[in-house]
């Protein structure tokens, strides 16, 4: 896999997105995401795993360089694998932990919300979806891990302001569950997954389908049936938003 990397410490697996510089999400990570959660839910080994980022960003979300570009068949590629990935990674069989080391925006906020735990390090980085910002509506995958993770008026301050919060605010609002120095944040992150790989594995997967089934009920019909917003994902006004947040971000 070009994009993301597997590694194994025992029982414990570390899956963690690489596409410099920002990890942001094309097709080839999603696909790579898509066989990496696949491999690691189908092995019993594994009893807990962590999702993080390469370099010093988690990940910044759909690649707003290429994405608004795609061709209509590569847009609707895109969101039928963005609908399985986020669906894979929040109905996981073992325990998930997100160790957040850098800025988590847009998709790659809704990834580490899949994760059953989330730890964060310090810092100014930011935390959000900012997709109303850039006019690029939701697949319903990532709505349904939102509105399940979230407290309603934390759902809809970020959802429709589209604003960033600090680490220090997402822990405040319960988007993540602790906080640490960034340079203790893997030996943390390797503590939480330790303590959640001595949990029964099977039963663990019976109990997280007790807890998330209803929203992973629903991202499966619109696998079955297709994603309602298929034709009108990314128009003109998403592109010219797509790069007026890139200029944006130059600043």
């Amino acid at each position: 896999m070009e994009h993301v990397r597997i590694e194994r410490e025992g029982d414990i697996a570390f899956l963690t997105l690489d596409r410099p510089p920002v990890n942001a999400v094309d097709l080839g990570l999603l696909k790579d995401a898509k066989e990496a959660i696949d491999v690691l839910s189908g092995d019993p080994a594994v009893r807990s795993l962590v999702v993080t980022g390469a370099g010093k960003c988690f990940c910044a979300g759909l690649d707003l360089k290429v994405v608004p570009f795609y061709r209509p068949a590569q847009q609707r590629q895109y969101i039928d694998l963005t609908n399985k990935v986020i669906r894979d990674m929040f109905a996981a069989p073992m325990p998930t932990i997100a160790a957040v080391n850098g800025p988590a925006t847009a998709g790659g906020f809704i990834v580490a919300m899949c994760c059953d735990y989330r730890i964060g390090a310090t810092g100014g980085y930011p935390l959000g979806v900012t997709e109303s910002r850039v006019g690029i509506p939701f697949p319903v995958s990532t709505l349904e891990v939102l509105r399940h993770e979230l407290s309603h008026p934390v759902f809809r301050r970020l959802l429709l302001t589209g604003a960033n919060n600090p680490p220090e605010r997402a822990l405040e609002w319960g988007i993540l569950d602790e906080l640490s120095r960034p340079e203790d944040l893997l030996t943390r992150t390797r503590e939480i997954a330790a303590d959640l790989a001595t949990l029964p594995r099977e039963p663990y997967g019976r109990i997280k389908l007790q807890v998330k089934g209803e929203a992973i009920e629903r991202i499966d019909r619109v696998i079955e049936q297709g994603e309602p917003m298929l034709e009108s994902w990314i128009t003109d006004e998403g592109v010219t938003g797509a790069a007026e947040m890139i200029e944006r971000q130059k600043k």
